[in-house]
């Protein structure tokens, strides 16, 4: 994809486009959440630091022992907690937790669709540009590695590939984004995929 993609004002005008939303349930049109079920609020930070003429994607693997999602390649954030004030306002806080990422640190850049997790959660995506002299730490309760991803990776279509399993006695398609040794799937590669299909908007 042209360099041109991925300078910050291209990105900040994919961004304010208007949002549709995306679901776990995307690519499997005879699974639906149950009805009257209620999502809880989530938001995650989505990332981006400049390395030469290009940016990178900043990613975390969750802790092997956490109850849920261990080992999974995830963005900073989780659920929004009364005290956050604001989706934006979680999405800082579980990054310094996780991170060690100080909301100085950070520039938001805007947010993307909404995306809904089979697990009932809701989840609002933040990009922002972060200081190139980040120093990542792991708090290593929740987080196990931190890892970087070319964004020119990132947002290349082809690098998406639709993979499947077993889960609750169905088989369940979803997309992946392999990475050297770091299978990003599920919600994580959704909301990637999304991002990409943004981007490559007129």
């Amino acid at each position: 994809m042209d360099r041109h993609c991925f300078n910050l004002s291209r990105l900040q005008r994919a961004l304010q486009a208007p949002a549709g939303g995306s679901s776990d349930f995307d690519l499997n049109p005879g699974v639906r959440p149950s009805a009257g079920r209620v999502s809880r609020p989530a938001s995650v930070l989505v990332p981006l630091v400049e390395r030469g003429a290009g940016l990178n994607l900043l990613l975390t693997r969750r802790a092997a022992l956490l109850r849920h999602h261990p080992g999974q390649i995830a963005f900073p954030g989780g659920k929004q907690d009364p005290g956050d004030g604001s989706a934006l306002g979680a999405a800082l806080r579980e990054a310094r937790e996780e991170i060690g990422l100080a909301p100085e640190q950070v520039e938001i850049l805007g947010h993307f669709d909404r995306h809904e997790t089979v697990t009932h959660f809701t989840i609002t995506p933040f990009v922002g540009l972060i200081d190139a002299g980040f120093v990542p730490v792991a708090d290593r309760r929740e987080v196990d590695e931190i890892f970087e991803v070319p964004l020119a990776f990132v947002l290349d279509p082809g690098n998406f590939q639709i993979h499947g399993r077993r889960w609750q006695g169905a088989w369940r398609r979803y997309y992946a984004l392999p990475y050297g040794p770091h299978y990003i799937w599920g919600a994580t590669a959704r909301m990637l995929r999304t991002l990409s299909d943004r981007m490559r908007d007129p």
